[in-house]
């Protein structure tokens, strides 16, 4: 399996470029406005792990799911009640998996799982 790079971020505002192919473990919600600083990247990161919010009204806290997989980009959600909203660390040492686009389900990955066995799992 490939090794791609891990990167934490507790804000995905500051993805960038430099993120291409990476499996990013980030403490951001999983809404519409933290979506787009993936999807406006030209070079995108292989996954993304974010904080599902508690899913807030209409469910705004899980619009990365589609949004990422409409990009080619698999989508991770971790509840609010497993890690702390703004600390990616706290969401790859305790995040449990409550969501998943179907890209992130082509590759195997599976409700239940913790984010440390997802980032193994993707080969980080």
């Amino acid at each position: 399996m490939k090794q791609r790079a891990l990167v934490l971020l507790d804000s995905i505002a500051l993805v960038n470029a430099g993120h291409a192919g990476a499996v990013i473990v980030s403490g951001s919600h999983g809404g519409l406005s933290a979506s787009h600083f993936v999807t406006a990247q030209s070079h995108k990161p292989f996954a993304v792990a974010f904080n599902d919010a508690g899913g807030g009204k209409d469910d705004a806290g899980r619009v990365a799911l589609r949004e990422l997989q409409a990009v080619g980009v698999l989508a991770i959600l971790y509840a609010h009640t497993s890690a702390r909203i703004g600390e990616a660390q706290d969401g790859l040492d305790n995040g449990v998996v409550n969501g998943l686009n179907a890209l992130a389900l082509t590759h195997g990955l599976q409700l239940g799982w913790r984010i440390t066995d997802v980032v193994q799992h993707l080969g980080a």
